[in-house]
């Protein structure tokens, strides 16, 4: 298993999040440390910028350098493999530069999961929601899953849901899961999903896992009781992110 780690400087809500210190050490260290902690073979971090260059290198990672007009981190990955010269038949997990608390057992559960799966292209993870709140998030990704463990469809939209709930119903159904952003692919078919370009389903929903399913292929979904915390977009993520060491 080869963990790649997209990481760009530049961010709207939050300009040089991956060198943000949190309790003394930047983000993409962090970030590094657990993908390093994973049992992973190979451990690159891919990005754009010299800053984030150096200081990755200052804690020992392997860099690969790419260019910056990538409109995705999945894009990014793929210059990386072609870079690296990933073999095809390589798992590579897409550990996002953000998610400075991802669990070392979900990123190796999530590429197990892909190994085991021969018929699906891509393997991601979710948990159980049994939190209305939670449920009802405009910002959460959920994704309902078929009997075998494959997703069939992901959304920012609550479901699944009751088709005569009242507006103001508090029921959480007991098959509701919320996506975790991590994914495995096999090297050789991240060239061909940058290939495809954004399906519809992706630009309205904004998640281009959706470009998969759009296409007819197969996602394997993990079923975590370890989430990750969330990950760093704005100011104040970063605020709680140190707040979570300090009170440890």
């Amino acid at each position: 298993m080869h963990v790649i780690i997209p990481a760009r400087y530049a961010s709207s809500r939050l300009p040089g999040k991956p060198l943000a210190d949190i309790a003394g050490k930047t983000m993409i260290e962090r970030v590094y440390d657990s993908a390093r902690t994973s049992g992973a073979e190979r451990v690159t971090i891919a990005t754009d910028d010299e800053r984030i260059r150096a200081a990755a290198e200052a804690f020992g990672a392997e860099v690969c350098m790419t260019a910056a007009h990538h409109p995705s981190g999945t894009d990014r990955i793929a210059e990386a493999i072609r870079k690296l010269n990933v073999k095809a038949d390589e798992i590579v997990v897409n550990l996002q530069g953000d998610e400075w608390a991802m669990p070392p057992r979900l990123l190796r559960r999530v590429g197990e999961t892909l190994e085991r799966c021969p018929e699906a292209v891509m393997a991601t993870a979710c948990h159980r929601i049994d939190d209305i709140d939670m449920f009802i998030d405009p910002n959460a990704a959920r994704v309902v899953l078929d009997r075998d463990g494959y997703a069939l469809y992901f959304s920012r939209a609550a479901i699944p849901r009751l088709r005569d709930s009242p507006a103001d119903d508090r029921y959480v159904p007991s098959i509701a899961y919320r996506h975790v952003a991590v994914f495995a692919y096999r090297a050789g078919f991240v060239a061909r999903f940058c290939g495809w370009g954004p399906c519809e389903l992706e630009r309205i929903e904004q998640l281009e896992q959706l470009r998969v399913l759009w296409h007819g292929e197969r996602i394997a979904v993990h079923v975590t009781d370890e989430p990750p915390l969330k990950s760093i977009d704005t100011p104040e993520d970063l605020e709680r992110a140190r707040r979570y060491f300090s009170e440890k």
